[in-house]
């Protein structure tokens, strides 16, 4: 059986799958290179977060410096410093315990609810076409 332009329905199904594929391969190429642009900025912009973090650390040092340089007027240089240090590795100390705590909560990384309502949602199911 022929068409109107003397194809047959095979060839219009063949013609059909190259254009398809041709499709599919032209609409992943503009994905690759949107994601190509896109990790670019995100690239650069990590960059920049990280200078900006770098430079974070040298106002936090300058501030401790400034605290230290504080309480030379009252007491002696190595003191003060001293003081300022063992705030400072209290201070670690307390981060270091929240973080861990932290992450012993996030481990193993299972999606432990969606399970248990994968599972739940399983069992009725099974009910329900037991019946």
């Amino acid at each position: 059986m022929n068409t109107k332009q003397g194809l047959s329905t095979a060839e219009l199904v063949s013609d059909l799958s190259a254009q398809l594929s041709q499709l599919v391969r032209s609409e992943m190429r503009l994905a690759r290179l949107e994601l190509a642009e896109k990790g670019k900025r995100a690239g650069f912009g990590a960059g920049l977060f990280g200078g900006a973090g770098l430079m974070a650390f040298y106002g936090g040092a300058a501030l401790v410096a400034a605290v230290i340089l504080l309480l030379t007027a009252v007491l002696p240089a190595w003191a003060a410093a001293a003081i300022v240090a063992a705030a400072l590795f209290v201070l670690a100390a307390v981060l270091g315990l929240i973080g861990k705590k932290q992450v012993k909560q996030a481990t193993p990384p299972t999606p432990e609810a969606a399970i248990a309502s994968v599972k739940t949602d399983i069992d009725v199911v099974k009910e329900r076409a037991r019946r």
